[in-house]
């Protein structure tokens, strides 16, 4: 078992089957190489990427295709071959988001996706060139952040 200090969940006490490797980093945070998803309470949506060194480092995430149905990543071969990822079943890609104050105006970084390998515990951010995903992209339509 690890204890460590989370960021919105207080002290947490992990397995460490839990935690997963970078072993690049994060961009931004290439020191930062242990991380845990935790799932924010009373809800299915919304994650924190926490790092397991430092309790302040913690990304709110999620499904990016809960939001964009028609959003379509395809994973480099490097990054197949460094997660070591054999099927499309052991991936879950996650979107860091910008949290803003409405919630309503948070963003999804489309461009940088988390890839993880459920199988092995081993992450990367993959940085997509070439298509026209930006960092910023509106989680919630215009009509629904005002419910209409």
């Amino acid at each position: 078992m690890v204890r460590i200090e989370t960021k919105y969940h207080g002290e947490k006490e992990l397995q460490e089957a839990d935690i997963l490797t970078f072993a690049n980093g994060i961009p931004g945070f290439e020191g930062e190489k242990k991380f845990v998803l935790l799932a924010f309470p009373d809800n299915t949506v919304f994650y924190a990427l926490q790092s397991v060194t430092t309790p302040e480092l913690c990304f709110v995430v999620t499904d990016p295709f809960s939001f964009f149905l028609d959003y379509h990543v395809k994973i480099d071969d490097a990054t197949i071959e460094t997660l070591k990822i054999e099927k499309e079943e052991d991936v879950t890609l996650l979107s860091v988001l910008t949290v803003q104050d409405p919630f309503e105006k948070t963003t999804a970084n489309l461009q940088a996706p988390v890839i993880i390998n459920k199988k092995n515990q081993t992450g990367r951010q993959l940085i997509l060139t070439g298509t026209p995903y930006e960092t910023r992209h509106a989680l919630f339509p215009a009509g629904v952040a005002k419910g209409e």
